[in-house]
């Protein structure tokens, strides 16, 4: 049985150019060495560098590179340094990935949560409010939400939180090289990526911020990445983290096309299921993104289901020890749990086809058809409220 995979959101495949640049750089100097071998490695770093900041229009010399995008966003949250003095205070939407929310927990700073919409947008009003007070704070807001594909208004916040003389930090794991990204335009001072999520091998990332923003170092030694992340460059990832982000913004446009396999696919399932519930749906999403659930089937049950059928996806996240648990994003924008926990999440990407989607919704709908009636009633009472 062929298999179809549908979870580019947890990590995409390896794509050839990626691969083929690590094979090369495999068997190359230590960039920190002044030999031949290693000016080679150097020229590679530097490269890569421009690559990544080409993505995402900024200044080379401000990536950063990581192990990837934990460490990127660790790293940021470390910043505390803003236009208006120094920082005291961290806002955090409330569905950040557990890589900032668990990160701004250990910070030695008070943590405020940011509120979303049902749609799971950030509450604009909520934050200006927040920003009133006097203290400059590190503002954290994702791109885009790993899990409902949701774009959030980064622009519009990045002028409220420079006018406030604050930072912002978006994480942009999940929207590098599937939307257009200008991060300086956009009002941005600091932005985490990760390698995988674009095609290249796990282990990389960046951390890339505007040229004035002080970044203290996590990671203490020779004083690598211009002092602000020591350790040896990991040269063969680096080296594939580049090619992919050039292979991605390549793809730019492709990628975007995607909305109408998604959009088709939500329509079927739709069709087949008025009661599915389609998270974002009303709001702009990834186009690869949808996150939908129907009552009375639980996400272990989809998940497992789906797999036997040759149909890998997931129920959110998967940086969770492969569990499957109630989504915070979906309980911050107020779904109901009998609603969260039947949810199914199909991410698409650069060798997805029109076939893949139809063989989701038939294998869905085989399995919506087993689901407890007693749940039908229950799932019609929510819709109506």
């Amino acid at each position: 049985m062929s298999r179809v995979y549908l979870d580019y959101n947890a990590t995409a495949p390896l794509r050839p150019e990626a691969r083929d640049a690590l094979l090369a750089a495999l068997d190359i100097g230590n960039p920190s060495s002044v030999h031949h071998e290693g000016r080679q490695a150097r020229a590679l770093v530097e490269t890569a560098r421009q690559d990544i900041a080409a993505m995402v229009g900024a200044h080379p010399e401000t990536v950063i590179f990581t192990s990837g995008g934990t460490e990127a966003c660790n790293l940021a949250l470390n910043l505390r340094q803003a236009p208006n003095g120094k920082i005291g205070r961290i806002l955090v939407n409330a569905i950040e990935h557990s890589a900032v929310l668990e990160a701004a927990k250990q910070s030695d700073l008070p943590v405020e949560i940011m509120p979303v919409t049902p749609q799971g947008v950030l509450d604009i009003a909520a934050l200006e409010a927040l920003l009133q007070e006097e203290t400059p704070a590190l503002v954290c807001l994702m791109l885009a939400n790993n899990e409902t594909g949701v774009v959030q208004p980064v622009a519009q916040v990045g002028a409220l939180v420079k006018a406030h003389g604050s930072l912002l930090f978006c994480d942009g794991v999940q929207a590098a090289g599937k939307t257009p990204i200008q991060m300086i335009a956009m009002g941005i001072d600091a932005l985490s990526l990760s390698g995988h999520k674009l095609g290249a091998p796990m282990g990389v990332g960046a951390l890339v911020t505007r040229p004035s923003v002080v970044v203290p170092p996590q990671l203490i030694g020779g004083g690598q990445e211009l002092g602000r992340r020591a350790g040896s460059e990991n040269i063969s990832g680096i080296a594939a983290f580049a090619a992919a982000a050039r292979s991605a913004m390549a793809g730019l446009e492709a990628f975007q096309n995607l909305a109408s396999q998604r959009d088709s696919m939500e329509a079927a399932l739709l069709a087949a299921q008025p009661e599915v519930h389609i998270f974002g749906r009303e709001v702009t999403r990834l186009a690869n993104t949808s996150c939908f659930a129907l009552a009375g089937l639980s996400s272990e049950t989809l998940v497992m289901g789906l797999d036997l059928d040759g149909l890998s996806v997931s129920a959110g996240s998967a940086c969770s020890s492969g569990k499957v648990s109630r989504s915070h994003v979906l309980e911050a924008m107020g779904v109901p749990p009998h609603i969260s926990q039947a949810v199914v999440r199909i991410s698409l990407g650069w060798q997805s086809h029109t076939e893949d989607t139809d063989k989701l919704v038939a294998a869905w709908c085989r399995l919506a058809a087993r689901r407890d009636p007693k749940q039908r009633d229950v799932t019609q009472t929510t819709a109506a409220e």
